[in-house]
Formats: structure tokens, sequence, C-alpha cells
């Protein structure tokens, strides 16, 4: 699809898919059609296919090509099935628009357009869309984070306040893998992150022919200490996650030593009077108690009275 936003008034106005692109100060396109790209093509020196954007050298993901800077982050989306993951976003920007390529559906450039003239320094120059585009995404990642901390204060309280019949095995294996979910979107924001400095890196050296304007580099380096916070914030919370991980899985293994411990006690005590079963089953020609009245029921009673023993002896233990 192809996305066009005019400058009105000081506000991004979105234009229709057929509308003139060369006064658009924004043009996003996602997941787009060969003529869709032919048409912007026009306007920047190439367009990146997704190989491209997904290319992990650190040169091929920021680059500058004739006027135009390229920059291509990782950004969490979702895909079309709605799961999350990381996907490639690239910038291509100069001194008269802001082209962005991607692949899958990011929320802040759903959620941006409409608030762009609130933002930052605003949205009136190609830079600035740029950098209220990177401002979204920070708050987005600052969102996902806050709601991983809420998630994994709901699995450590539960685990830690079992309540009075304690944990049910279906709420253990929830609880380990809400605790996995929240790892994974963490790692994703930290990545995320990480290619996000890297870009604002890059840009903010700029060459004599793109000079970043005074007024933005304050910004620049407001973003820049964001996302600082938010790494250590991922730090943090990629500890919560260690540790919920490995409670859950202690809460497992006590689950099980308990079971254990109930099959190993129901075998102690039937084993006296399975011996005593085993010793008058014997099938010997001459056995005294054999043609005793009383022999079966000493034997039943000599059973009973012995796992009865066993198990008082294991109360008094404290072993039950």
């Amino acid at each position: 699809m192809l996305f066009i936003y005019n400058l009105v008034k000081g506000k991004l106005t979105p234009a229709p898919e057929d509308a003139p692109i060369a006064d658009a100060i924004w043009i996003d396109l996602c997941k787009a059609t060969p003529e869709e790209e032919a048409r912007v093509l026009s306007l920047v020196p190439e367009i990146p296919t997704l190989a491209d954007m997904e290319e992990i050298e650190i040169s091929a993901r920021l680059y500058r090509d004739a006027d135009f800077d390229f920059l291509t982050v990782l950004v969490p989306g979702l895909t079309e099935a709605k799961s999350p993951f990381s996907g490639p976003v690239t910038f291509i920007l100069n001194a008269t628009r802001l082209v962005t390529v991607r692949h899958h559906t990011p929320r802040p450039f759903e959620t941006y357009a409409p608030r762009a003239d609130k933002m930052g320094l605003g949205c009136e120059r190609p830079e600035r869309v740029f950098l209220g585009l990177i401002e979204e995404i920070i708050g987005r990642q600052a969102d996902l984070m806050e709601g991983a901390g809420r998630a994994l204060d709901i699995v450590t309280h539960s685990l830690f306040n079992p309540g009075k019949d304690g944990h049910n095995p279906a709420f253990l294996q929830s609880s380990l893998e809400n605790s996995g979910r929240q790892g994974d979107l963490v790692s994703h924001c930290r990545l995320s992150l990480l290619t996000l400095e890297r870009a604002l890196g890059f840009f903010v050296l700029a060459p004599d022919d793109r000079p970043v304007p005074d007024a933005v580099r304050p910004v620049i380096a407001g973003l820049l200490r964001d996302i600082q916070s938010l790494e250590v914030h991922g730090d943090y919370l990629s500890n919560r996650v260690a540790q919920a991980t490995d409670a859950t899985l202690g809460m497992i293994n006590l689950a099980q030593n308990t079971t254990v411990r109930i099959v190993s006690v129901v075998a102690v005590l039937f084993l006296p009077p399975t011996l005593i079963a085993s010793i008058y089953g014997m099938n010997f020609r001459v056995m005294p108690e054999l043609d005793w009245v009383a022999g079966y029921p000493m034997a039943v009673c000599l059973m009973i009275a012995s796992g009865a023993l066993t198990y008082l002896f294991f109360k008094w233990k404290n072993w039950l």
C-alpha cells in the first residue's frame, strides 16, 4: 500500500493513493506493489528490497546515496497472524521529503500522523517528520516494556502467593509460557532500541551538504537519552524474566517432588503387608499355619497392623 501525506497548515494530511506524490512531505510504502514502487522511484535513487533491509552489515543499513540518507532500523510489529515480531523499516530522507519502506505494520506508523504537529518540533520539515516518527517508535517501545513489566508482576505475584490449594500444573505451564513471551518481547524491544541508537548516531554526524539544524540537535540528544534509559530498563526486565522463569521451574520441581514423595510413601506403606503376604503365599508342603483355623485372620490383621505402624512412624518423623 502507498500512503501519501502532504503538509497542510502545519499538519500531516493524508492524500488519496492516486494523488500526485511530488509535493508529498512523507511517503509511506507498506508491502508496496511494483507499480507503487515505480511511482516513488522517480523521487528516490532506489527502494531497498526486504532482503536488502534485513542485511546484517551496519554499512548496508546506514548509508548515504547522493543527497539521500538511507537508515534501516528494526521495529516491533505484527505479522498477518497478529503475532509479534521485529521487522526492518527503512527511512529514505533528504531535504525535500521522507520515504519509509516497510513490510509489516508497526503501530507508530498508524498513530503518528494524526498528532504529528503536536510532537517535538512538529512536522514542517522532512527531518522533523523523521524525528517525530523515531520519537513515536521509542514511546511505543516504552509502552511495550511497561506492559511486559505488568505481566511479569502478575506472574510473580501469583507464583509466590499460591493460596491454600497450591498451584495446579496448568497454571505453572501458563506462567512459564507467559514469562517466555515477555522475555521474547523485551528482546525485540532491546534490539530495536539498539538499531534506533545507531540510526540517530549516523544522522547526527551530518555531512556538509546536509547540516543538522541547531534546533534539532537537542531533540536528538533527548531521544538518545530516552533510548539509553529504556536499554537499562530492558536489562532490568530481562533479569525479571529470568527470575520468573527460575521461580516457575522451581515450583514445577517442588510439585514433582511432592508427587514422587507421595508415591514413595505409598510404596513403603504397602511394603510390610506385601512381605507378609509373600511369606504366607509360598506353596510349600509343610507350613505350620496351613491347617490353623485362625491363620488367615491372623495374616490379614498382621498386614493391616504393619501398614498402620509404618504410617504412624512416618507421621512421627513428619515425612507426611
